[in-house]
């Protein structure tokens, strides 16, 4: 399987909910291995997310060949979309739709330094 040259930069945006952002911080101190193993596999790394107030920002990069193909088979793991059923309820979007009926919504890169 091929795989890009430089990695493909993806960044989104969501809210979490002030009522349940410290749940959703202690879920990510310790992040499930079978969630981190799978992003691992569907060629994901140097995931981060931040958090500014009520406002959470991730960052990822995919080094696949077929990104839609791989952001499917993540949905479809049994293990992640439990995590999800967890970490889900505690965010709300933000950002105006462009990823139709995604919490995390995408935004652009306008500027990176190589």
């Amino acid at each position: 399987m091929s795989r890009s040259a430089e990695p493909q930069r993806h960044a989104f945006v969501v809210g979490v909910r002030p009522e349940r952002r410290e749940e959703y911080l202690e879920l990510h101190r310790a992040v499930w291995p079978g969630v981190e193993q799978k992003l691992r596999e569907c060629h994901i790394s140097n995931y981060s997310i931040y958090a500014f107030g009520d406002i959470l920002f991730a960052y990822f990069e995919y080094t696949g060949d077929d990104y839609d193909a791989d952001m499917a088979r993540a949905d479809e793991d049994p293990v992640s979309r439990e995590w999800l059923a967890h970490t889900d309820p505690c965010q709300v979007r933000i950002a105006p739709e462009r990823n139709q009926g995604a919490l995390w919504q995408p935004i652009d890169e306008v500027w990176h330094l190589s």
